[in-house]
């Protein structure tokens, strides 16, 4: 079980405080400050292991290194872009990483219509509502978004993304699904003969969430278009990361059958585990961790993992805003380190449950 977290300041919660989740073990995290494009520079990898290290966590997890949006285009540039990821792969190599979460979300990462929507329990939560995001620009949701940010940097809405925002969202409009499936491969038959190098098995992300928008193309949204995906590449190197709250905003997407599909084929790498609230097939909540909290049945999806043998990284995904804390909206200490806890104790019920 690890946790992600944000470093040089950029995060409400300590190293100090992630030690004392019972059973936490490492760090997923990044250096969100480099420039999407550009190369993560030894120097500053190898003073954000000894951190985390000294904290008594380890670190074999880097969520996440952006891909350049010339690279998702096709774009005769990708090429340079393409090896500067391949250096970023040999550095990270050096400092012991072992799995890269990335994804091929064109544009923007993730897209939310309120990060701290109220419930009824007196917590917040991050929320999304398909006709208010259709309402808005890019330019006034990143204004919305940010307006509830805290202080504190959005993955996937880097500023100098933004900028190029509304002429990308045109360029992609022309852009076949076809052609985008074939950037993807382009990058994988790049990338993927230098991860297998390096011992780091790369993990995409589902779209989030996993349905059109703004007329994008989205590829990793559902079982078939992952089988598609793994079979541009077949090495173990080109794999998953499952996330259970964005295939879980989809109610068509089963998923524990899913995870036993692709963890017994060994390309699940990383696992995501949270909880959703559907309001529609197009609208949902966030909500804790816990089955009667949401639409997911995490005993089963736990228990999938677990049937299947998996023996990658798990981590508890967004939590709720609880008890007064400030924080990163999905990224707070307590609600997390709650989902930590309860996904550790199915995990041990159900080896238990195996035994006896």
């Amino acid at each position: 079980m690890i946790f992600r977290w944000f470093p040089g300041g950029d995060d409400s919660v300590t190293l100090e405080q992630i030690k004392q989740i019972p059973g936490v073990s490492g760090i997923a995290t990044c250096l969100p400050d480099i420039p999407v494009g550009e190369v993560w520079p030894l120097e500053r990898l190898v003073p954000l292991k000894k951190e985390i290290n000294q904290a008594g966590l380890e670190v074999e997890v880097i969520e996440s290194v952006n891909i350049h949006e010339d690279i998702k285009k096709g774009l005769p540039t990708r090429d340079r872009y393409l090896e500067n990821y391949i250096k970023t792969l040999a550095n990270l190599a050096q400092i012991g990483i072992k799995c890269l979460c990335y994804n091929f979300m064109p544009v923007v990462d993730w897209v939310r219509s309120d990060l701290a929507a109220p419930l009824s329990d007196g917590s917040t939560v991050m929320s999304y509502r398909h006709a208010q995001v259709l309402k808005l620009n890019p330019a006034k949701m990143a204004d919305a978004m940010f307006s509830q940010a805290r202080g504190y940097s959005l993955p996937g809405w880097e500023p100098q993304r933004l900028a190029a925002m509304a002429a990308d969202i045109d360029f992609y409009q022309s852009l076949t699904l076809e052609a985008y499936w074939a950037n993807l491969k382009y990058f994988l038959d790049a990338v993927i003969p230098h991860a297998e190098k390096y011992g780091i098995k790369m993990a995409i992300h589902p779209d989030d969430p996993p349905w059109p928008l703004y007329g994008l193309p989205k590829l990793i949204t559902d079982v078939d278009h992952i089988r598609t995906f793994l079979s541009l590449h077949d090495s173990v190197y080109n794999g998953l990361t499952l996330c259970t709250g964005s295939l879980g905003a989809n109610p068509d997407n089963e998923l524990p059958a899913l995870i036993r599909e692709f963890t017994a084929q060994g390309r699940v790498h990383f696992a995501h585990i949270r909880n959703v609230k559907r309001h529609s097939s197009r609208d949902f909540d966030e909500c804790a961790h816990l089955s009667s909290h949401g639409d997911l049945d995490m005993f089963a999806i736990v228990k999938a993992f677990h049937d299947s043998g998996f023996n990658g990284y798990i981590r508890p995904d967004h939590g709720r805003m609880i008890w007064g804390e400030k924080a990163r909206p999905g990224y707070g200490l307590y609600d997390r380190a709650l989902g930590a806890s309860y996904l550790l104790g199915l995990w041990e019920a159900i080896a238990k449950m195996k035994h006896n």
